[in-house]
């Protein structure tokens, strides 16, 4: 009997660990809405630990007006890295009382961190050239809603 229980055991393991493998990549964001310049954009929201680490990783693509931000839950020199990402993307950085205090551009898989010029609550990622292309720049003011959590 006991021959078999080492094979048994390394299946077990073998499917829980691709089991955590695979629901690392199914995390579930919720939709944000934030407004600037009179104009309303839906995001996908990265309001904890683990959204923000996933953040857009391993997406191929991701349409025209789409985008995440990261809510960092207290302000903070924050940096971000592109790590297993693979389209090129913008970030705007974003203190607590909404202004843009920057805009980068990050390349697919640099693991060099581009971080924010002051302290911010939040991060505003988009495809590369989208901030240029809608005329939103650094100092303009960003409106995010309070957030429903308890």
């Amino acid at each position: 009997m006991s021959i078999f229980r080492f094979p048994h055991m390394v299946i077990l393991l073998t499917l829980i660990a691709s089991m955590s493998f695979a629901n690392s990549g199914d995390l579930v964001f919720s939709q944000i809405q934030v407004k600037v310049k009179q104009q309303v954009y839906p995001l996908e929201y990265a309001d904890t630990f683990e959204l923000r680490a996933q953040g857009l990783m391993h997406r191929e693509n991701m349409c025209k007006t789409c985008g995440m931000l990261f809510n960092f839950e207290q302000p903070r020199q924050a940096g971000m890295w592109m790590k297993n990402t693979l389209i090129p993307l913008d970030v705007a950085f974003i203190r607590t009382d909404g202004k843009i205090t920057d805009i980068k551009a990050m390349q697919p898989h640099d693991l060099s961190t581009t971080s924010a010029s002051q302290k911010v609550l939040y991060a505003w990622e988009m495809n590369q050239g989208w901030f240029a292309q809608n005329g939103i720049k650094v100092g303009d003011t960003v409106t995010v809603p309070l957030s429903n959590k308890p």
